[in-house]
């Protein structure tokens, strides 16, 4: 191989990068902004449901309910049902909802009767989490009457999928590998761009007039597209503290990542006729590749159609290791699978491309 030819048609490539204000403009732009909202994203988690409580006569009840909080609930006692409303309303004291009870509760439940008991809840409350607070009340109401529930079974949890009960991610963590796939599709386009025009103006043809092979015209174009998506991805995750303990690990699957994305952009810059049709094609090879970091910022597996994208295994990868603290027999496979995609990719883009500068 002629690597003088390689390189001349590389240092080419990247003039021709930077001459193309519209790419440089929204490659610096993506880096900033999206620096900077990752930075403004929460980067805690909130992992106790706190409610506000209004009752003169809690009694012994009170205790029972604190000894929930280990299992995510707190309660926050209030003088008035006035104090409790604005709580609850102005959002203070991460009050998320509040239970009033009446004077006379105690009392009412001892005589048979069925008191009411004023719930405030804010608009927009998670159903599940006003379901708990009405069991509250009816626990509240047992313990207060000294009888047990008419049928207390025993429960056993089985936690499926990762449990990060009292570990829950941060949105910052959520994000993060959603924002580092976002860039690797940016360039995507950008190499699709660049090679579509290449290829629309015959600009391929006089390279190799010259002395220059296909081989060596692929070899560049693949070198040049893995350099530009693997430098960008890398100072964004420097930006946002990807690497975090195993720095190497990180930096193996973001070039795997970065080679299957140069692949793409191949497959689309061979299909573009022009800068929309390129776009629309690179739009249909963008979209599906960033489900799986979609997906990652919902809790609960996803389905088996998302994890045989070839971008969940980076998703995964990043996640297990930035936030899991996994190492390298931890994620072997998924790293392992992730290279297979990214050959696979970059020999589909490289032959596809081949065939489209045959026929010019």
């Amino acid at each position: 191989m002629n690597l003088a030819a390689v390189g001349a048609i590389i240092r080419k490539d990247f003039a021709e990068f930077g001459r193309n204000r519209f790419f440089v403009f929204i490659t610096i732009m993506v880096l900033v902004a999206w620096g900077v909202v990752y930075w403004f994203l929460p980067d805690t988690v909130q992992e106790t449901v706190t409610i506000g409580v209004v009752s003169a006569e809690l009694g012994d009840a009170a205790g029972g309910i604190g000894d929930v909080d280990a299992a995510g609930l707190g309660v926050v006692t209030f003088g008035s049902e006035a104090e409790l409303r604005s709580a609850v309303e102005e959002g203070r004291d991460d009050v998320a909802a509040g239970i009033v009870f009446p004077d006379d509760f105690s009392g009412s439940i001892a005589r048979g009767e069925a008191p009411t008991v004023t719930l405030f809840v804010p608009a927009g409350l998670p159903g599940d989490v006003e379901m708990l607070i009405e069991g509250l009340v009816g626990e509240v109401a047992y313990a207060m009457a000294g009888s047990a529930p008419p049928v207390d079974p025993i429960t056993e949890a089985v936690v499926l999928g990762t449990d990060r009960v009292g570990e829950q991610t941060s949105m910052q963590q959520q994000m993060r590998p959603l924002l580092l796939v976002m860039v690797l599709m940016v360039e995507t386009f950008a190499l699709s761009a660049l090679v579509s025009v290449e290829v629309q103006s015959r600009t391929v043809v006089a390279v190799l007039a010259t002395p220059t092979r296909v081989g060596e015209f692929l070899a560049a174009k693949g070198i040049f597209g893995v350099g530009l998506a693997l430098s960008e991805v890398v100072i964004l995750g420097l930006i946002i503290g990807a690497f975090g303990t195993s720095p190497l690990l990180v930096l193996v699957m973001l070039l795997f990542g970065a080679i299957m994305a140069t692949g793409f952009g191949l497959i689309a810059g061979a299909y573009g006729k022009d800068f929309l049709g390129t776009l629309l094609v690179a739009m249909l090879v963008m979209i599906p590749l960033m489900i799986p970091a979609f997906a990652a910022l919902f809790p609960g597996s996803s389905p088996m159609w998302v994890k045989i994208l070839p971008t969940y295994a980076l998703v995964q990868g990043v996640i297990n290791v930035t936030v899991d603290g996994s190492g390298w027999a931890d994620i072997a496979p998924a790293v392992g699978l992730l290279a297979a995609w990214g050959v696979v990719v970059m020999a589909a883009g490289a032959g596809i491309l081949r065939r489209r500068v045959a026929a010019l």
